[in-house]
């Protein structure tokens, strides 16, 4: 990790890059990818496959023979931790139901909004070296909730052309039932253009590499909607003298582990303890199995010593990261500063991993500074809003002359008239 003393304002930005690839190679292969399965459909989706997977497809949709498969393959104790994680993720996303509320603006002028559930969704679950079965959860049970009819969800297969069986448990239980073998820029390709065999969805959700998240970007330039820009996973973590490095070191290998291109940062109020959490990183890789991936990640990452509490809340403002641990004595009253960050976690017994998939909250969440203008996947994110209104014949008279003298100051005088016709 790189170590910073203070840094002055006029590095902040520089500070807050993430690292990409490099940006003309990263759009035109992505774009190659996304034209070749627009013009080739299924052939074009088994052709990279092979090329990016190593695996010859035949079939692309999971058979009901897999799933049942599946859940033979799965233990008890890991079917048990996903439905207790389901039931907590559900009843979080359940309060965010809302009841329609109808606003007289005025005797006789009644409007509301009407919630109506987007009809067909797409899904791209991560499922190379780390299948996000996880995430499963935390797009299809708000999905259901919200009343979605229709959900595909694309996944990358192993090189026997198998799908992760605690991928498939999870969209079972969450019922889920169009699924795919396809990863990579080419499964947002399908779901979003659709293919012979892969339907086309209105809105495409869920986190992905650079590559992933580019071909999301893209296609969302021809008008297809997605749920956010959710590249690599980054974590910052905010600590001062009473936390502990052990826990702070933990924290940012939790991140790091996630690929090569994720970014770990530390803010902290000394340097003493950016030393004691260096320390304690260097004694904790050796016990992860994909201590190589976060060895490649902490290269890219940072320390940062601000011994300002206002300096701290502003940096991590400026990053807006994806996930924030709040690791502090006065974890509370930073958070309330807090505006630009996906998910907050508070205190020294508030893990990042615990958002990551029980505690309730979801884990599909902007990054890359998207903080500041985008939110984590809710039951909302799977619902479009209509605006209606209902006027009484009192009503219009009431608003008549507004309308009229508005429209009239516009030069719209077909709008002045739709009024006057009727009084």
């Amino acid at each position: 990790m790189k170590i910073l003393i203070e840094p002055g304002r006029a590095q902040w930005a520089a500070l807050c890059q993430r690292p990409q690839l490099e940006t003309d190679f990263l759009d035109s292969s992505v774009r190659n990818i996304l034209t070749r399965v627009k013009q080739s459909g299924d052939d074009a989706l088994r052709e990279l496959s092979f090329r990016f997977d190593k695996v010859k497809l035949t079939d692309l949709f999971v058979s009901e023979a897999e799933m049942k498969e599946a859940g033979q393959l799965i233990d008890n104790g890991l079917k048990r931790a996903i439905e207790q994680a389901a039931q907590n993720i559900r009843t979080f996303h359940a309060a965010q139901k809302k009841d329609v509320v109808k606003i007289e603006t005025m005797p006789g002028v009644v409007c509301w909004r009407k919630g109506v559930a987007i009809q067909k969704v797409g899904f791209y679950i991560p499922g190379g070296s780390a299948p996000l079965f996880s995430t499963v959860l935390m797009l299809a049970i708000p999905a259901a909730l919200a009343g979605c009819e229709e959900i595909v969800l694309c996944t990358p297969p192993d090189r026997q052309g198998k799908i992760n069986p605690a991928i498939l448990f999870t969209a079972h239980i969450t019922g889920v039932k169009k699924i795919f073998k396809v990863g990579g820029a080419q499964a947002i390709a399908a779901m979003a253009y659709g293919t012979e065999s892969i339907p086309q969805v209105s809105k495409i959700f869920g986190p992905g590499n650079q590559y992933v998240t580019k071909a999301k970007q893209l296609v969302n330039t021809d008008g297809l909607a997605i749920d956010m820009p959710a590249g690599p996973s980054e974590v910052l973590v905010l600590a001062d003298s009473d936390a502990n490095p052990v826990h702070v070191a933990a924290d940012l290998l939790s991140q790091a582990e996630h690929g090569g291109d994720s970014q770990v940062v530390l803010v902290a109020s000394g340097q003493k303890l950016v030393n004691e959490v260096i320390a304690q990183i260097d004694l904790q890789l050796d016990h992860l199995p994909r201590k190589a991936i976060a060895t490649e990640a902490l290269r890219n990452s940072l320390a940062i010593v601000f011994a300002s509490p206002s300096s701290q809340v502003e940096f991590i403002n400026e990053y807006a990261p994806e996930h924030l641990i709040i690791n502090t004595s006065d974890c509370d009253l930073i958070a309330d500063r807090i505006i630009n960050a996906g998910s907050i976690f508070l205190g020294m017994y508030s893990p990042e991993s615990v958002g990551d998939y029980a505690s309730g909250t979801n884990h599909t969440l902007p990054t890359a500074g998207y903080a500041k203008a985008y939110g984590g996947v809710s039951v909302e994110s799977f619902m479009k809003y209509m605006t209606v209104q209902k006027l009484s014949k009192e009503g219009l008279l009431q608003i008549a002359n507004t309308v009229t003298t508005m429209a009239e100051a516009e030069k719209l005088q077909g709008h002045a008239r739709a009024v006057t016709v009727r009084i």
